[in-house]
């Protein structure tokens, strides 16, 4: 599976809900459940596949201005915290997901990030979109322990970032000026 599928079946998903794609904060969030099934029409190695490749997308967008950008919208500098905003980040499509980890500012394009802004709702991170890979894999073959046996196997030659990569900034997510100068847009949203 190349990356334009992988894409393709988060594209997917995203079509079969519409316009209700882009919020993780729906009380009836329909996009996880959408996922699943489209990856539950795949064959057990494409799965396995489409997990691997989920792990080396998020890996992509282990900066450090992404994770002080997510600081700003999600109020979070955890590493939990940063692995979910890549998940719901992912979620959101290539389109934006290439744009954010190229220029996190840009999220502050987003209707959902405009309206967490402004305290009515809305959330970008997603906790587990593994377990909705798992989810499909369960689904067609009963369990996941060849899942993650196949998974850990594959994962286990990748070299992975342990830590935001790019340059770092002074250390304290709480600079407001750093915050100003390097995501204006997102800081005018969030510190004004």
């Amino acid at each position: 599976m190349d990356m334009s599928e992988w894409w393709g079946l988060v594209d997917r998903a995203r079509a079969a809900v519409g316009d209700r794609a882009d919020d993780r904060d729906l009380p009836d969030d329909p996009l996880p459940e959408a996922l699943v099934d489209v990856l539950a029409t795949l064959e057990p190695a494409e799965i396995v596949d489409f997990y691997v490749k989920y792990v080396e997308v998020k890996d992509s967008a282990c900066q450090y201005a992404l994770c002080m950008a997510a600081y700003l919208i999600e109020g979070s500098y955890t590493d939990d915290g940063f692995m979910d905003f890549r998940g719901g980040l992912i979620l959101l499509g290539r389109d934006t997901f290439s744009r954010a980890v190229a220029h996190p500012d840009i999220l502050a394009d987003l209707p959902t990030v405009t309206r967490m802004s402004r305290g009515e709702g809305g959330w970008i991170g997603y906790e587990s979109v593994s377990y909705l890979i798992s989810d499909a894999y369960r689904r067609i073959q009963g369990e996941t322990d060849s899942l993650d046996t196949a998974v850990e196997t594959a994962l286990r030659g990748m070299a992975r970032p342990d830590k935001p990569l790019g340059e770092e900034w002074n250390g304290d997510p709480e600079d407001e000026e750093q915050m100003r100068r390097r995501l204006p847009r997102l800081a005018a949203l969030f510190l004004d």
